[in-house]
């Protein structure tokens, strides 16, 4: 079940979005189990969970051939910069076990940094807004449930008419529990 966005402030412009997915549960009873591990160890290390999707299902992408994966989004208020959040995103990814591997490849935990307030960057290690994420049903979908009228800090559009464009992982649906 989704956090109530009531906690979501007026003025998303400061808004922090984080996607998780995972299609690798490891030692949990399944991918969700672990995703809401994966938000309570994020909460742990002193980032607060403002609102969360609920958790959506596609087949994996670029591979359907993979296992089927589960996404989410949660918008979060922490401590530091992109660049601090961004660590502490990989250190949870590693306390789950996530190893490098190739991209793409199946793992545990998957977590992005999608936006940080209005923040642009383009350096080596992150890329802010992510480049990627407009074109994922599986990223705008989960954000437009809790954010809809969250908007891109390229170019402006909402995450509901994102979401109403992906071209991505078109098959991503919400998993009602």
């Amino acid at each position: 079940m989704a956090y109530a966005p009531a906690n979501l402030p007026a003025n998303l412009d400061d808004t922090v979005i984080v996607a998780l997915g995972s299609d690798l549960a490891g030692p949990y009873a399944s991918s969700e189990a672990l995703l809401e591990a994966a938000v309570a160890e994020i909460q742990a290390r002193g980032v607060r969970v403002l609102a969360r999707s609920r958790w959506w299902r596609s087949a994996a992408w670029p591979d359907p051939a993979q296992p089927e994966y589960r996404n989410g989004v949660a918008i979060v208020r922490g401590k530091g910069g992109p660049d601090e959040l961004l660590a502490l995103l990989r250190a949870v990814e590693a306390h789950f076990g996530r190893e490098p591997g190739p991209r793409n490849a199946p793992r545990t935990l998957d977590l992005d940094l999608i936006a940080h307030g209005r923040f642009k960057l383009d350096t080596p290690g992150l890329v802010l807004p992510h480049p990627r994420a407009h074109e994922r049903l599986f990223v705008m979908g989960p954000l437009a449930e809790i954010a809809p009228a969250w908007r891109d800090p390229i170019s402006g559009t909402t995450a509901e008419k994102l979401a109403a464009a992906a071209s991505v992982g078109l098959d991503a649906t919400p998993i009602i529990s």
